[in-house]
């Protein structure tokens, strides 16, 4: 992967909201099906492990601030959506 920058992401303390949350693992559940049925697993994959990628993907997902928190909340999101489907 070619390096492009930096990024600072500052630890910040709190809690997601359950309503968010909830939002989160439905439309965490709806990319991550058309990115397996459009790129396959491994794209799916790769694109996680992109730090830069994987924030974006958090704002998308409704993270309104940027944080070392964004990566529990995400993945929590993903892992209470995903493991019912799979």
């Amino acid at each position: 992967m070619k390096r492009s920058g930096t990024a600072t992401l500052p630890l910040h303390y709190g809690k997601v909201p359950p309503w968010l949350y909830e939002r989160m693992a439905v439309l965490g559940l709806s990319i991550v099906e058309v990115m397996l049925a459009d790129y396959g697993k491994n794209e799916v994959l790769r694109r996680l492990a992109d730090p830069f990628w994987f924030q974006s993907f958090g704002a998308v997902m409704g993270m309104d601030w940027h944080s070392s928190g964004i990566t529990t909340s995400v993945m929590g999101a993903l892992k209470r959506s995903i493991n019912p489907n799979s």
